[in-house]
């Protein structure tokens, strides 16, 4: 049975860990390597892999001292080549060509950020079949059999355009963050685009601080779906 477990969510950082009972992966380092330790009950030995999204440092903070203690980091070869990472434990992964960490099938696809080659990532491992995506403007690609969807649900745009009136949001950086990352409208629209009948769990991830409302995302969520959906 699969376990999601969230370290931390949102602009000040991210870092999750999945497990199949078997194979524990960290979903991106953009935390000190003494939270993921504290996160993980100081259990880092038991990470089998590190999967990064994309090299801004919310995602990427630890990736250093992560390899350093002896932790794979796979990504594509544009964000190894932005963090300049290097040696016999850093992995180029590529669009769509699948490859296994353990127990885990992992399926890297492109994503739509403001990075070198930024991926989400579908994670397999017997019955289980989980999206992972985070910081994309949307998702191109629609993906049968998911029991688990981890997904960026970081704003909505009428908090987002009260924000700019308000004068909290200035109009370049509500430009950005239409182009950069999922509104709860397009998580809207991916999930009625897939089938959700084997989903069991949905997790929104990395939402805003200033142009969300959790409650009423999960809320929204939870009518379309029937699912269960919890809040990172």
């Amino acid at each position: 049975m699969m376990r999601f477990d969230v370290l931390a969510s949102g602009s000040g950082g991210n870092c999750y860990r999945i497990s199949d009972g078997q194979t524990e992966l960290l979903l991106e380092c953009g935390i000190s390597l003494r939270q993921i330790r504290e996160g993980l009950d100081f259990g880092l030995s038991s990470i089998a892999g590190c999967l990064l999204s994309h090299e801004h440092l919310d995602h990427s903070k630890a990736c250093g001292p992560v390899l350093y203690t002896g932790v794979d980091i796979y990504a594509s070869q544009g964000t190894i080549d932005a963090l300049g990472l290097s040696g016999h434990r850093v992995h180029a992964v590529k669009v769509l060509h699948p490859f296994t960490i353990g127990t885990w099938t992992v399926l890297p696809f492109d994503t739509e950020h403001d990075a070198a080659e930024p991926l989400g990532f579908v994670l397999t491992s017997g019955a289980d079949k989980a999206l992972f995506a985070t910081d994309t403007a949307y998702i191109r690609y629609r993906i049968p059999g998911l029991t688990h969807v981890l997904i960026e649900c970081n704003y909505d745009l009428d908090v987002l355009n009260r924000s700019v009136r308000e004068g909290k949001v200035q109009p370049v950086v509500k430009r950005r963050i239409v182009r950069n990352h999922m509104s709860l409208q397009r998580v809207k629209d991916f999930l009625q685009a897939n089938d959700l009948s084997a989903v069991r769990q949905i997790w929104l991830l990395h939402l805003s601080n200033d142009n969300s409302d959790a409650e009423r995302f999960k809320h929204e969520i939870q009518q379309i779906t029937g699912k269960e959906v919890y809040i990172a």
